[in-house]
């Protein structure tokens, strides 16, 4: 619980930045063996099943960025000002994710034992466990190379808050036209389009974690959002400048996020409606589970009668919390969490088939189900969605977890239970987290330090349902209706193309995500996924080993490092 605790901050951190999160069970498998090496005198034997606990209520604290954290929650605060003590925000995140648990937990047996589904991060950590156990000096290497890629990119930190370390803008600049040349400005530098190399390694972690083809998707938008429709905005006088000296982010990002979003949601929304053959016989296909694979001893699964009281009391408890909080209409919160019931489902099996969880678009889905059934309502669109999205992100973790445990012979019962004690811990932690990060989301969101993608998402199709399309800046939405064609196209390609063409082929996701995070993290993530390629092809088995724990821990060492200088300034140090 403590070390998910801690990992849930640079979840959130690292969510707050660049709207994505990171798998932690193998983080966490490998802390916690070097912990229990580390302790003096310890008799008791921390062996591999005891390791799946703690793995599995780890990873369960961590995914508490996805529970709205990092999404539904400060976009609410940015439409209606709303804002919850931290009492309430751990109650409500707790709630959402329990909701997820238990859906999870009940779609076990079906998915991995009946369906057989690979869930490929829980076969993952898996073989992780099997090989630390197997050689522990093995182990013990990769925990120090984890410690200090963590270290490092902490000792960044460090130096660049305390030396306030510039960025490095890009040498080169572009000629001021039309509009912005009639102002006088007679150049727009790259670093006044956001193009620089930054005294950080977190974004460089996360490349390396998250493949070449997404980091060469990302500067690939960068380079056509940025480097070229940006110009043309501010020559056409449809952006205003900044300061001749600033990264031009703010106010160029009000009117880029809208292609941007158009791009992901499209994208995302035709990905899901290509895999519903799937889904459907993943709801319809045989309900029978051989029996004769499981142990006979009483509490190896989780029980029935008892599952069902669980979703039954936690179903309850999410509408009773929705009408206390936000004033969602009975028969709202009541659709809302009969939707999140068939929606999480879905999200399992996608989550097994491919190991991606998709929390955005079973949210969105719900979003527009929403603007049907509440229209104009955002609170209504925003937190039933938030159940919907955070209640899938748990199904698909717990899923996860419950493979690892099955390929390693442990009993869904304790890992269930580990689950739910993580999720209060990342409750906790989580909600202590964003409040003391984003003490005042209104200001300090949807900037250049802040980008917050995943809000900017959901808050803009919270606002087109609330306000309509005449609020959105002018030209915007011929940009999202072309973005959002272009995103339906390149997910239509992905599907069917040849596997061998499908790794050279943009992710629309990730070329979307560029236009709503400032183009120097684009760079700096391109970089990292570079550099982990060649690594990967000039000394493929040391890559193996460890790319993965030091990228980890280069975005564990950076995210904890910035929650202490957060908590710093917040109490006037």
């Amino acid at each position: 619980m403590l070390l998910g605790a801690a990992l849930t901050l640079c979840n959130i951190y690292t969510g707050l930045k660049v709207g994505w999160g990171t798998s932690v069970s193998i983080t966490a498998v490998l802390l916690g063996y070097g912990f229990w090496r580390a302790v003096p005198g310890s008799r008791r034997p921390f062996g591999i099943f005891e390791n799946n606990l703690n793995q599995t209520a780890a990873s369960a604290a961590a995914s508490m960025s996805s529970a709205g954290l990092v999404s539904a929650m400060p976009a609410l605060t940015l439409l209606t000002g709303q804002t919850l003590s931290f009492a309430w925000l751990t109650v409500w995140v707790f709630v959402v994710s329990v909701l997820g648990v238990a859906v999870g937990a009940a779609l076990r047996r079906q998915l991995i034992e009946v369906d057989k589904l690979p869930f490929p991060f829980g076969m993952a950590t898996a073989e992780t466990l099997k090989e630390i156990y197997a050689k522990g000096t093995e182990a013990i290497l990769r925990v120090k190379a984890l410690l200090g890629g963590a270290a490092v990119a902490a000792l960044l930190k460090v130096a660049e808050e305390l030396f306030k370390l510039p960025k490095w803008g890009l040498p080169a600049s572009l000629a001021a036209r039309g509009a912005l040349a009639q102002k006088g400005v007679a150049a727009i530098s790259l670093k006044n389009l956001g193009f620089a190399i930054e005294p950080s390694l977190l974004m460089v972690g996360l490349g390396a974690l998250i493949g070449t083809r997404a980091c060469l998707s990302v500067l690939l938008g960068a380079v056509a959002g940025w480097g070229f429709i940006a110009p043309e905005l501010l020559a056409r006088g449809l952006v205003a400048p900044g300061k001749p000296g600033d990264v031009w982010f703010g106010p160029m990002v009000q009117w880029m996020l809208w292609p941007g979003v158009g791009m992901m949601v499209a994208a995302s929304l035709t990905s899901f409606l290509l895999s519903l053959p799937g889904i459907v016989r993943g709801l319809t296909g045989s309900r029978t589970a051989s029996r004769t694979e499981e142990p006979a001893e009483a509490g190896y699964d989780v029980d029935r009668r008892t599952l069902l009281v669980v979703l039954a009391g936690i179903a309850v408890a999410a509408i009773a919390v929705q009408l206390h909080l936000f004033r969602i209409p009975w028969y709202g919160a009541l659709f809302g969490v009969a939707l999140t019931f068939v929606l999480a489902i879905v999200a399992g099996r996608v989550s097994g088939e491919t190991g991606i969880t998709p929390v955005g678009p079973m949210g969105k889905v719900t979003q527009l189900a929403f603007g049907i059934v509440t229209p104009g309502d955002a609170t209504s669109n925003l937190m039933a969605a938030n159940v919907t999205g955070g209640a899938a992100s748990h199904c698909g973790d717990i899923l996860h977890d419950l493979k690892t445990g099955q390929m390693i012979g442990a009993w869904p019962r304790p890992q269930a239970v580990a689950q739910l004690w993580g999720v209060l811990a990342g409750s906790l932690a989580g909600s202590a987290a964003y409040l003391v990060l984003i003490p005042d989301p209104k200001k300090m969101l949807l900037t250049n330090d802040w980008p917050a993608p995943a809000v900017a998402q959901w808050k803009a199709v919270a606002e087109l349902f609330q306000k309509g399309l005449s609020t959105m800046p002018a030209g915007a939405l011929t940009a999202l209706l072309v973005a959002a064609g272009i995103g339906v196209v390149l997910a239509l390609i992905e599907r069917y193309a040849p596997k061998k063409v499908k790794p050279y082929l943009p992710s629309p996701t990730s070329v979307g995500l560029a236009l709503v995070i400032p183009a120097n993290n684009s760079v700096m993530i391109a970089i990292g996924g570079i550099a982990a390629a060649l690594v990967s092809r000039r000394f493929p088995g040391w890559a193996a080993r460890f790319v993965v724990v030091i990228a980890s821990g280069l975005i564990a060492g950076e995210s904890l490092t910035g929650v202490v200088f957060a908590l710093k300034k917040m109490i006037g140090g």
